[in-house]
């Protein structure tokens, strides 16, 4: 079997286990895999598939807009609802289990939702996600939230390649994860320190940077460029626009990390298991 008739399988494998749940509620972010996870659901289920994004103060407005965007161009439906994680003391005290506390908020909202639809809650991790650190995954469980895509073995690589094939916008959107991640674990988490993150992230996005993390130390902005554009971020006149602008959104101290864009850079030094 070539890997593209392997990924073709694995697509219909995952048409069959969602047809067998009956009727399903998306965890629906608008990233790369629960937006084809919604597009393959209400492809295969119609009205008894149902896109839920949460509004959230540690969800990117951008990525709001990208979510409702593809949801009205492929049809499927979607409902926007409120989560408060922001008012769970342990969310916002911020341990290394952090994304427990607002998966746990989640998962409470879209469960309840499901239980009225006779539905199954299922989100987007996939077969790549395995052995990364994410606490996220023991609310998943303790809740019985499904994840079809790594339950038919699809990996990032494939849903890419599926999404473009459908049509989806989001198959090479880089990674994204919540603004609350850009604060170091046991620094508090205000809606202050998450709406001066995202501007800064917004300010270097419009120098034309497409992959960016502003690590929040502070008053200190720690700036993390995706490896193929940190040459153009660490030239003279580059760096110093990146600097000013961020800058300008309140941060005194601004630097470039050379090291660039790392996946989870805050977890360095933390002793992790897998979830």
């Amino acid at each position: 079997m070539t890997l593209a008739s392997d990924t073709n399988a694995k697509e219909v494998a995952l048409e069959r286990v969602l047809a067998s749940l009956g009727s399903v509620v998306v965890a629906y972010s608008g990233g790369v895999d629960s937006a084809y996870l919604a597009c393959i659901a209400a492809r295969t289920l119609g009205d008894r598939a149902t896109a839920v994004t949460a509004d959230s103060p540690s969800y990117p407005e951008r990525h709001r807009r990208l979510a409702i965007d593809i949801a009205r161009q492929f049809g499927f439906t979607h409902e926007i609802i409120p989560t408060s994680e922001l008012e769970r003391p342990e969310y916002r005290a911020n341990p290394a289990n952090r994304c427990y506390y607002c998966k746990h908020e989640l998962y409470t909202h879209l469960s309840q939702i499901a239980a009225g639809r006779h539905a199954v809650v299922v989100d987007g991790n996939n077969a790549d996600d395995r052995g990364d650190y994410r606490p996220g995954r023991q609310a998943a469980r303790e809740f019985g939230v499904r994840s079809p895509l790594d339950e038919v073995d699809l990996g990032k690589d494939e849903i890419r390649e599926l999404s473009r094939r459908a049509g989806l916008p989001t198959w090479d959107e880089p990674a994204s994860a919540c603004l609350s991640s850009r604060i170091p674990y046991h620094s508090e988490v205000t809606d202050a320190k998450l709406r001066m993150i995202e501007r800064a992230e917004q300010a270097v996005r419009a120098l034309g940077f497409r992959v960016c993390r502003v690590r929040h130390h502070g008053e200190l902005a720690r700036i993390e460029i995706g490896h193929d554009e940190l040459p153009r971020a660490q030239e003279p006149d580059t760096s110093a626009a990146i600097v000013r602008d961020v800058q300008a959104i309140g941060y005194r101290d601004v630097t470039i990390d050379p090291r660039g864009y790392r996946t989870g850079s805050l977890n360095e030094g933390l002793v992790l298991r897998p979830a």
